[in-house]
């Protein structure tokens, strides 16, 4: 199968005290696009705002 499933989480929920949100997505494992660990910006309910969140290996 192309696509993998990943697991996305917030990276500046940590620096401040907080526990890290988690999603769960897909990525399409051929794609020339995104060599390197995909980033998407997404809501972190226990910051209340939008931040960057990274996947996980």
């Amino acid at each position: 199968m192309p696509r993998d499933i990943i697991t996305l989480e917030c990276t500046e929920a940590r620096a401040e005290g907080k526990s890290p949100s988690r999603y769960v997505t897909t990525r399409n494992k051929k794609s020339l696009r995104t060599p390197g660990r995909l980033e998407k910006v997404k809501f972190n309910p226990a910051l209340k705002r939008r931040t960057i969140h990274r996947e996980l290996r």
